[in-house]
């Protein structure tokens, strides 16, 4: 799973780059937005990825190594929506701007 994870990230900042740098102020939206992805889901991979494991459990005294840390989770959550923003600014500001 790892592994998937880690080619996943790699092919989206790939991706994420090689667009960036291509002819069209679209492209290089495109590819801020394939940059951002691969960095929510660094951060993500990065608190731990265990399969059908909660976050939290309150009340039960249990072995901590078998949670998944929720720092990273509410992190990407909240970069999610800060890259919606952005994306919509980006493509408002590209809509308004005179074409060369």
């Amino acid at each position: 799973m790892e592994l998937l994870i880690a080619i996943t990230i790699g092919l989206l900042i790939a991706a994420g780059l090689y667009r960036v740098a291509g002819p069209s102020r679209i492209d290089t939206v495109i590819g801020l937005l394939l940059l951002s992805q691969g960095a929510n889901l660094t951060i993500f991979a990065s608190g731990g990825l265990r399969h059908n494991a909660a976050a939290l459990i309150e009340g039960e005294q249990l072995d901590v190594s078998a949670f998944t840390d929720p720092l990273p989770q509410a992190l990407v959550l909240t970069a999610i929506v800060i890259g919606f923003g952005i994306l919509a600014f980006l493509l408002t500001l590209i809509l308004r701007s005179p074409s060369k």
